[in-house]
């Protein structure tokens, strides 16, 4: 948590406005989240940073998802 609320701070600071983050962590994963297990095992589900952003307002992406953050990134230049 401490790590997730550092984050959201400095997106603040800066103006962000979506985020890219390694899809599948515990943290960042935004569709996917490894069950803690040890096992390679995931599940459905968000990372504790991602849902952090979400929760303020920011976008959040994986690695995996280029193709819908160009779609949204046109959406915010038009």
């Amino acid at each position: 948590m401490k790590g997730a609320q550092a984050t959201l701070k400095l997106a603040a600071e800066h103006q962000v406005t979506l985020a890219i983050l390694k899809q599948d962590s515990p943290s960042c994963g935004s569709l996917y989240i490894y069950d803690g297990t040890f096992m390679d095992t995931k599940m459905p589900g968000e990372g504790t940073t991602t849902e952090l952003l979400r929760q303020n307002g920011f976008k959040v992406f994986g690695e995996d998802q280029i193709d819908e953050v160009e779609k949204e990134l046109a959406r915010m230049d038009g």
